[in-house]
């Protein structure tokens, strides 16, 4: 069930939430071995995503989490192509879109968008809301005229904001106020399959449940599907149907978000879910934690082996020797762990 967020706790949403990763429909989405190395200079190679595979659903919600610079934000912008792939495939809705050119790749960016992070780097500064938002229209010739003015203020009202604002700069509005007008941007085109780049993590506590909010109204009202990238695993939790957790540019489990959550089987995931607050005082002073302990590898030339081997308490010798691949440990479950073998 899909899950709408207040300041205080999460509310049950009206509308049930679909699980087409167990019903067997077709991936909309389907990411194959995907990596993507960033060359720093004196032959050293920055392994940001480094042989990442999953696929998602149409109508799904996707829950990428990890710490940061474990290489989330990177596996979305390489999906959307704002950069380009070192290695891997990338099928969209049946068409291999890796390195799609001319008209295909104009179809593509116009059925997949992006929301950026950050509300105020996003946002060209010299632009009215209504050039930012109208940007997307002509660029693919969608509207002109009265009816790009009238798009736009539909789209604005759809985000909770008004007409009024359409003449408007973006210093002029609140952190939370910029991020809806980045979403009124992504949804100009009417995509259909939406990347969202950690879309609270610069919004106030306050603010966060409130986007959470039309996030998820959104996606029941256009039927999008999400890959919602995030650090916070509690609002991963109740947005998303199923969640993968990456470590140092590798997917590393990958599970529906309910059984993820009730019985992590890596090592890692589990260190993840032990430092999430319980809102129950009692609770959480007699909860045991799974601290992890020592520091993050180097991503540059990280070499063979398990990546979390260093910080790994079930650490074994072939940990050392061999990176474990993503395999089924459970139906419908996966995980890269020796332990597992």
């Amino acid at each position: 069930m899909s899950t709408v967020m207040t300041a205080g706790k999460p509310q049950p949403h009206s509308a049930s939430k679909g699980l087409p990763a167990r019903t067997g429909q077709q991936p909309l989405l389907q990411v194959e071995g995907l990596r993507k190395y960033f060359t720093l200079g004196r032959r050293r190679i920055l392994h940001a995503v480094d042989d990442v595979t999953f696929s998602v659903c149409r109508g799904e919600v996707f829950g990428l989490v990890g710490e940061s610079g474990c290489g989330k934000t990177t596996v979305g912008r390489t999906l959307l192509g704002l950069y380009t792939p070192t290695a891997g495939r990338i099928i969209y809705d049946g068409q291999d879109v890796t390195h799609a050119r001319g008209q295909l790749r104009r179809e593509f960016q116009r059925r997949a968008q992006m929301i950026f992070q950050d509300p105020y780097a996003s946002l060209d500064p010299r632009m009215t809301v209504a050039d930012i938002v109208g940007e997307a229209l002509d660029i693919h010739h969608l509207a002109r005229g009265a009816a790009r003015q009238q798009r736009i203020q539909e789209l604005l009202e759809l985000v909770g904001l008004s007409k009024e604002h359409a003449s408007r700069f973006p210093h002029e509005f609140s952190g939370g106020q910029r991020q809806r007008i980045g979403i009124a941007r992504a949804l100009a085109v009417n995509p259909e399959f939406l990347v969202a780049d950690e879309p609270i993590s610069a919004l106030d506590v306050s603010i966060q449940a409130q986007v959470v909010n039309l996030l998820a109204e959104l996606k029941e009202q256009k039927n999008l599907t999400y890959i919602f990238i995030a650090h916070d695993l509690a609002m991963v939790r109740h947005l998303s149907d199923r969640v993968g957790v990456m470590y140092l540019g590798q997917l590393v489990e990958l599970a529906d978000t309910d059984e993820l959550y009730r019985e992590p089987l890596h090592p890692y995931t589990q260190g993840l879910l032990s430092a999430v607050p319980i809102p129950d005082p009692r609770a959480e002073k007699s909860r045991q934690r799974q601290i992890l302990q020592g520091e993050v590898p180097s991503p540059i030339n990280p070499g063979p082996g398990c990546r979390f081997r260093a910080r790994c308490p079930l650490a074994k010798p072939i940990c050392a020797e061999v990176s474990p691949p993503l395999r089924e440990a459970r139906p419908g479950h996966q995980v890269a762990c020796h332990l597992y073998d």
